[in-house]
């Protein structure tokens, strides 16, 4: 599982896509969610405005399983 470390409060589900190197661009999120099987907290979730927090796990079919930290 890779850590994905913020510095914020919480970081968008549509950032952690990216910043995981799963869509090159924050406009793909919307398409690469109805497309893909995303699991956050081990729920489907296809909302790319999900805040995440520390301690949220996210899996995303194809591209591996994630954690998010704190920095």
């Amino acid at each position: 599982m890779k850590k994905i470390g913020i510095s914020t409060e919480y970081i968008t589900l549509g950032q952690l896509l990216k910043l995981a190197d799963c869509i090159s661009t924050g406009g793909e999120a919307k398409f690469f969610l109805q497309e893909t099987k995303v699991l956050v907290n081990g729920e489907p979730d296809n909302r790319r405005g999900r805040k995440l927090v520390p301690g949220d796990t996210v899996e995303v079919e194809g591209c591996g399983s994630f954690t998010v930290t704190t920095r």
